[in-house]
Formats: C-alpha cells, structure tokens, sequence
C-alpha cells in the first residue's frame, strides 16, 4: 500500500500568459455533478478583469497585425497541444457536466476539431466579408474586414469545453484579443485550456481567462472603455440586460445570448460579429504628370 499523500492540482487564472492566483485571494469550490469535491478554483475580483483588459489590449496589435496564415498555423497547434492532454480533458469534461466517459470524449473531440475548424477559416474571413463596390466616379472602392479589437465574453455555462472553444476560437481566428469569464459552476476545463493555450505559440494576452461569478466580474469588463465588444452567451436574461445598458456607453458590440447547440455547425455568424468593415476609396486612370495608371 502506497504512503504517497495525493499531489492535488492548482488551479489558477491565466492572464497575459501567466498563472496568477486572484488578486484577491479569494477561491470557491468546484464539485461534480453529485456534489462532490473536485478543487478550489480562483474567485476572480473586478481587479483580476481590469489586469485582463490591459493584457488583451497590449496584445492586440501584434496578434492583430500578424498574417492570417500565421493565426491560422496557431490555432491548429492549440489543437494539437489538445490533443496530446485528451484524456485529462475527458476527465475533467465528464466530472464538470455529469457525462459518461464515451459522452465527455465525444465532447473533447468535437473542442478540438472546432479548434482545426476555426483555424482553416483565418485566411478566408476576407473572402466573405470583404469585396470591390461599384461607385458612381472614377475610383476603386474596397471594402475589407478588420479585428473589432478587445472582446468581452461569458462562457456558456452547461458546456465547459466545447462551448468554451467555440466563443473563444472565433474571436481569436478574426484578430481580435479576448477576455473570457469560465463557467461558474464548471470552470475546471476552461482553467486547463489556459495550460494548452501557453505552450501552443499563442502570445501572451491573446485570450485571458478567468473564473468565478460572471454577475461580479462582468458588469466591470461591459462599462470598461477598452473593450470593443462583448458575447453573452452564457448570461441569463438579467444580466444580459444590465450588460447590454452598460456597454452602450461607448458602442460596444453585443452578441445577445440566446439557445445554442454547440455541437451543431458553427457557421460563421460569431466569426463575422467581431469584424469591422474598412472602405479604401483610390482614383483609376490617369493621375496627371508623375502618376499612375490603376
């Protein structure tokens, strides 16, 4: 018999590529399904957000400057790195929802092929979103997508991984940085992403992700000015409302919450809601002595 003590895991927030504990200090228990004990994860404070915010925002402009194909290389290597850890995350997927092993690898699985998914869309978010429009003069005007800039997200709460990668790989695969509150009652997954996400090439401060309650953290992240838009998918209808009041301060962006099989086809609606659309006007023909001809 083995007089090893169990060698439990810490769980910790991930911002701008590292693992702070909450500023805080606050934790809060995670159990399973039948109430069982699973860890102590960070109880995120307005704070932890604001630090999030500022890491997103330094990032922004590398991550958004870098080509396409470069994002598109990235997002395929978190699959990868995925991947490698799949059992941890059929674990740690069937204690956080009540799922049978098979179930929970099903779940597992399909998070990773969304990552494979999101990637191949990088180099192709122009194609759909931007074009040449017919003008009245004689000009070129086109028309191309830009990353909308810091986004604010509430994790869906039933799905602690799928639906998780599928809020976060849009945002992330179009440019933009992002700041995610986990599932409160299944944060564990989300936590772990973090482990995945720093050894996968992603820089620091691309996606931050943090736990404990969405009604304390969030209202801070919909009123900062330095976030650009929001997705509520796992906001109930209160809070959705407060938050919508409260990003209408300077524009925000809102992706409304609203019912979603997060095994079903993404499409490209979350991908396209994040994008901001730049208009270039360009004379053709002639420009007189010196120019030229387009």
């Amino acid at each position: 018999m083995s007089d090893r003590l169990s060698v439990f895991k810490t769980y910790k927030l991930f911002v701008g590529g590292k693992f702070p504990r909450s500023e805080s200090g606050r934790v809060y228990e995670v159990t399973d399904s039948k109430g069982n004990w699973l860890a102590n994860a960070p109880l995120s404070s307005r704070k932890d957000g604001r630090d999030a915010v500022v890491a997103a925002r330094k990032a922004f402009g590398g991550w958004s400057g870098a080509t396409a194909y470069n994002r598109g290389q990235i997002l395929y290597r978190v699959a990868e790195m995925l991947e490698g850890r799949r059992d941890q995350f059929v674990a740690e997927v069937a204690d956080a929802e009540g799922l049978s092993k098979s179930k929970a690898a099903a779940q597992v699985d399909a998070a990773i092929d969304r990552w494979v998914w999101y990637a191949g869309w990088t180099d192709k978010i122009a194609q759909i979103a931007g074009g040449t429009n017919p003008v009245a003069g004689p000009f070129f005007n086109v028309s191309s997508p830009e990353p909308t800039g810091v986004v604010a997200v509430v994790a869906p709460q039933e799905s602690s991984l799928l639906g998780l990668v599928s809020v976060i790989a849009p945002v992330i695969a179009g440019g933009s940085t992002v700041v995610v509150v986990a599932s409160e009652k299944a944060p564990l997954p989300a936590l772990s992403l973090g482990e995945v996400l720093a050894t996968s090439d992603v820089p620091g401060g691309v996606v931050n992700i943090l736990s404990g309650k969405a009604s304390e953290i969030f209202p801070a992240l919909a009123a900062h000015q330095d976030v650009n838009a929001l997705d509520l998918a796992g906001a109930d209808a209160e809070l959705a409302k407060a938050l919508e009041i409260a990003a209408a301060d300077n524009l925000k962006r809102v992706v409304r919450p609203q019912a979603v099989d997060w095994s079903a086809d993404p499409g490209t609606k979350r991908l396209m809601a994040f994008q901001e659309t730049k208009t270039v006007w360009h004379p053709t023909g002639s420009l007189g002595a010196g120019g030229s001809s387009y």
